[in-house]
C-alpha cells in the first residue's frame, strides 16, 4: 500500500537508461513511480524493481506515445495507481538518424509525434491532476541538439527545439495554477543498451566539453529531481542543460 502522503511522479520512456535513472532517484528522494513503457513491459518492470528497491512504490503503464488516443487512458491509469499525480517528467524519444532528402513524411511525423506531440498530449491529459497537487511539476527531456543543431537529425533537432518553446508556453499557461514547467536538456551523456555501449551518432565525434568526460544518466536524473523538488519551487519556464560544458547558453 503506497503512502498517500509520497509525491506521485509519472515518467515516460523509463524503461532503461535515462528514463530509469530518472525513476529510481526520484524514488530515493521520496516519490513514488508509475513507470511508463511502449512495448518492452519487462524492461519496464524491472525499472519498477529498482524503484522498489530505492524505497518508492511502483507501478507500470503502457501506451505507444505515437498514437494520441492511447494517451488519455494511460494518463488516467498513472493518475489511478496511487491516487495522485505530481509530476510528470515527459522523456520518451527516438533520435533516428537520416539524410536529409531521405526523410519520408511518414518518419518525420513519427519523431514530431513521439518527441513533440506526446509531451504536450501527456502534460495536458495531467493537468487537472496536477492542479490538486500542492507542487505540480512538468519536467521535459530536452537535448543538446537542439540548441545546437547536428547532421543527419533534422526531425530530431526540431523536435527538441520545440519542446523548448512548449516548456516556455506551458509555464506561462500553467503558472495560475501553481504548476511550474521546466525543461533539461542532457548532452554527451554514456547510455547503454542491454550491457553494450549506444550507437553514438556521427556529431557526437566533434563533441567536447569542458570536464573532459561524459555524464551519467543519474546527472540527469539528479537535475530533474531538482526541479521538481522543493529546491527548485521557484523555477519555471526554465532550461537547465546537463552536458558538461559542451553548451554554453
Amino acid at each position: 500500500m503506497a503512502d498517500q502522503d509520497r509525491p506521485v511522479a509519472l515518467v515516460t520512456g523509463a524503461s532503461r537508461n535515462i528514463g530509469r535513472a530518472i525513476a529510481v532517484h526520484l524514488a530515493s528522494k521520496g516519490h513514488d513511480l508509475v513507470v511508463h513503457v511502449g512495448q518492452d513491459r519487462e524492461a519496464g518492470e524491472e525499472t519498477a524493481a529498482a524503484v522498489r528497491e530505492a524505497g518508492g512504490h511502483a507501478a507500470v503503464v503502457a501506451a505507444d506515445l505515437a498514437r494520441p488516443e492511447e494517451i488519455p487512458a494511460m494518463v488516467e491509469a498513472a493518475a489511478g495507481a496511487f491516487g495522485r499525480l505530481d509530476v510528470v517528467v515527459n522523456n520518451a524519444a527516438i533520435r533516428p538518424e537520416s539524410v536529409v532528402d531521405q526523410i519520408s513524411i511518414e518518419e518525420w511525423r513519427r519523431v514530431m509525434s513521439i518527441c513533440l506531440d506526446a509531451p504536450f498530449l501527456v502534460s495536458q491529459a495531467a493537468l487537472r491532476h496536477l492542479a490538486r497537487s500542492p507542487a505540480g511539476s512538468i519536467v521535459n527531456i530536452g537535448g543538446l541538439t537542439g540548441h545546437t543543431g547536428a547532421e543527419n537529425r533534422v526531425h530530431v533537432v526540431t523536435a527538441k527545439a520545440g519542446l523548448v518553446g512548449l516548456t516556455k508556453a506551458l509555464a506561462h499557461d500553467l503558472a495560475g495554477q501553481g504548476i511550474r514547467v521546466n525543461c533539461v536538456a542532457p548532452g554527451l551523456i554514456e547510455t547503454n543498451r542491454g550491457g553494450v555501449a549506444v550507437h553514438r551518432p556521427a556529431h557526437h565525434a566533434s563533441r567536447r566539453n569542458l570536464l573532459g568526460h561524459r555524464g551519467s544518466p543519474e546527472d540527469v536524473a539528479m537535475a530533474v529531481a531538482y526541479l521538481c523538488g522543493p529546491e527548485g519551487r521557484y523555477l519555471t519556464g526554465q532550461t537547465l542543460h546537463v552536458n558538461g560544458g559542451a553548451y554554453l547558453p
